[in-house]
Formats: structure tokens, C-alpha cells, sequence
């Protein structure tokens, strides 16, 4: 089978090509830095030719409420009118735990957007929400820094570690399109504050966590629910605490 991993060279990007080739698969990895960017459309009629799917993993450069609008409309556009002509017969997008859920958020508007134009293209379709990755736990707590201290809201997450996200993609994208809105999430469900604090002890930050439940995320207040899955997510293998203790964090 010949798939094309669109954002092949990101973080997920480079772990779901790894996946699919070692199932077998013909693996084409597809980024602006290979000659292939879908938000203007180069490359892609070379790089989708003879394709059966196409898993699209890539991430805004920018978080700026127009750009990220931008790039995932024009991305999800071009890729399916390219998809289409090469007779693509999967597409499959990664997306965001609470998406529905988050809309006073650019980001969040973006990736619906995204979510939509998908649902609407004509191409069958699979959609990935994730929840937040191991990998940025550090940044969400660095968000809320205010000098030597870092104020935190309660409220729960359930992340994920990359390799779980990509190892679900990678399931996804062998199998037949659902139609349908999947959610991913990690085995362990904790206040934001709580995985904060375990990252910070871990990497020896002496800066003192408290819990504010007005400081947000990201400047929206949120709750239990806003970024956590439904009933019966895939959940991931990888507890925190494992992956800490075997990644450069």
C-alpha cells in the first residue's frame, strides 16, 4: 500500500512513517522540506500519484488566530482536490481532544475548520483527535510562569506520549476509513497541576506550582471536561512516569 504522511518529518510525522514501513508499506514522507507543502499546493500531484491514502499529521508554523486558520483551510482544501485526482481512497487527520469544546481558541477554531472541510471533501475519511503530548507538558507549565513562581489551573488532562498518538495513526491509516471521530488519550488522568509539578521535580526547576483554577490554558479557562476524552478512547501504553523516566525531559 502506498502512503503519503503529510508533516512526515514532525514529531508524529516521523514516528507513523517509521510505523508504516515497518509494516510493509510503500512510505512517502511529504513536508515542505521534500519539495511537498499543502498549503500552496507544490508537489502535491507528484507526491500523491498512485497514493491509496494519505495521513495528514502537519502543524501550523504559527498559532496567530489568521495564520492558523490559514493553514489548516488552504491544507485541507488542496489536499483534497489533490486527492481526488490521484483517486486517494483514505485520508486520514490528526486533530485535538476538545476540539468542539475549545472554539474561543483560534487554534481550536482552525483545527474544526479543518475537521469540516474534511467531512465535507468527498474523499473517505478518518479523523485522530489526540490528547496534549508528554512531549509539551514542560511548555504548558512554562505558560504559566510569572517569575519564580508557575500558577496552574486544576483542572484534569489525560496526555499522551508522541509514540502512542503515532503507533494509533499508523493503526488507523491500514485499516479502512470509518467515517468517523476517534479519540486518543494517555492511561492516566491527573489535574494539569499535578503533571506539571511531576515534570518540574523531574527536571530539578526549584520554581514553586500553585493552583489557580482563573490562570487558564493557554488564556482559556477550562474544566474536567474541556480537554480530556469521552467514553471509550484508544488509550496509549505509556504512563507519565515512564516516559519521564526514559526521555531527555
Amino acid at each position: 500500500m502506498k502512503i503519503v504522511v503529510i508533516g512526515g518529518t514532525g514529531l508524529i510525522g516521523t514516528q507513523v512513517c517509521k510505523r508504516l514501513r515497518e509494516g510493509g508499506h510503500d512510505v512517502l514522507s511529504a513536508s515542505p522540506r521534500s519539495g511537498v507543502n499543502a498549503v500552496t499546493g507544490e508537489g502535491l500531484q507528484t507526491a500523491l500519484k498512485g497514493a491509496d491514502v494519505v495521513v495528514d499529521v502537519a502543524n501550523a508554523p504559527s498559532f496567530e488566530d489568521a495564520a492558523v486558520l490559514e493553514f489548516f483551510e488552504k491544507s485541507a482544501r488542496n489536499l483534497a482536490a489533490a486527492e481526488k485526482t490521484a483517486g486517494v481512497k483514505h485520508h486520514v487527520a490528526l486533530s485535538v481532544v476538545g476540539t468542539d469544546r475549545m472554539l474561543e481558541s483560534g487554534y481550536f477554531r482552525a483545527k474544526m475548520a479543518q475537521e469540516e472541510i474534511i467531512r465535507k471533501a468527498g474523499v473517505p475519511w478518518s479523523i485522530l483527535r489526540a490528547t496534549q503530548f508528554f512531549e509539551f507538558i514542560g511548555a504548558i507549565a512554562q505558560s504559566g510562569a510569572r517569575g519564580d513562581t508557575i500558577r496552574l489551573t486544576s483542572a484534569a488532562l489525560q496526555p499522551i506520549a508522541s509514540v502512542d498518538v503515532a503507533a494509533a495513526m499508523a493503526n488507523i491509516a491500514v485499516a479502512p476509513p470509518t467515517g468517523k471521530i476517534e479519540e486518543v488519550a494517555g492511561p492516566d488522568k491527573q489535574p494539569l497541576v499535578s503533571f506539571a509539578t511531576t515534570y518540574l521535580q523531574h527536571t530539578k526547576d526549584q520554581r514553586q506550582v500553585i493552583t489557580d483554577d482563573q490562570a487558564g490554558y493557554y488564556g482559556a479557562i477550562i474544566d474536567d471536561q474541556s480537554l480530556t476524552p469521552g467514553a471509550n478512547p484508544i488509550l496509549g501504553k505509556i504512563h507519565f512516569d515512564q516516559w519521564l523516566k526514559s526521555s531527555s525531559a
